[in-house]
């Protein structure tokens, strides 16, 4: 089954209505799910991109390609209600945009959030840097959002 596309470099606000109205049902049905089997501590849910959207609306109410995202992780394994990472100043010319248009420079690397995750699937810690080479250029290599 697909869900659409998130592609929005048209009508990104209906477009986004729409698909998050299917997502948040759909991940809550699973989220239950795994209540409902005993296994919320042991199945996490997690989205993983380096992609995101311009802040500045580009021609047709749509935004065009960026960099840094957010990411959402559910499960009864996840140390929830936080932030991890530092939330960007929304601000087009701001000191986290890289082009005066809202193209946030991350402050948390992919390396890291997948280590992390790593680590909770059972990765060894020695064996992190074999799985994410660039790991040692961040800090902590852990953001510490799994039990």
């Amino acid at each position: 089954m697909s869900l659409g596309n998130f592609d929005t470099h048209a009508n990104q606000v209906p477009t986004q209505q729409n698909l998050l109205a299917e997502l948040s049902p759909a991940l809550k049905a699973f989220y239950d799910a795994t209540v409902a089997l005993g296994v919320a501590g042991q199945v996490t849910t997690f989205t993983l991109s380096d992609f995101g959207r311009t802040f500045q609306p580009a021609s047709g109410a749509g935004t065009d390609h960026a960099w840094g995202n957010h990411q959402f992780i559910i499960g009864d394994a996840v140390k929830g209600g936080d932030f991890f990472g530092k939330y960007p100043t929304l601000a087009l010319g701001g000191p986290d945009d890289a082009e005066q248009r809202g193209r946030w420079i991350p402050t948390t690397a992919v390396d890291q959030y997948g280590a992390t995750l790593a680590k909770w699937f059972g990765v060894q810690p020695g064996d992190l840097a074999s799985v994410f080479p660039n790991l040692a250029k961040f800090s902590p290599g852990d953001l510490g959002f799994m039990m």
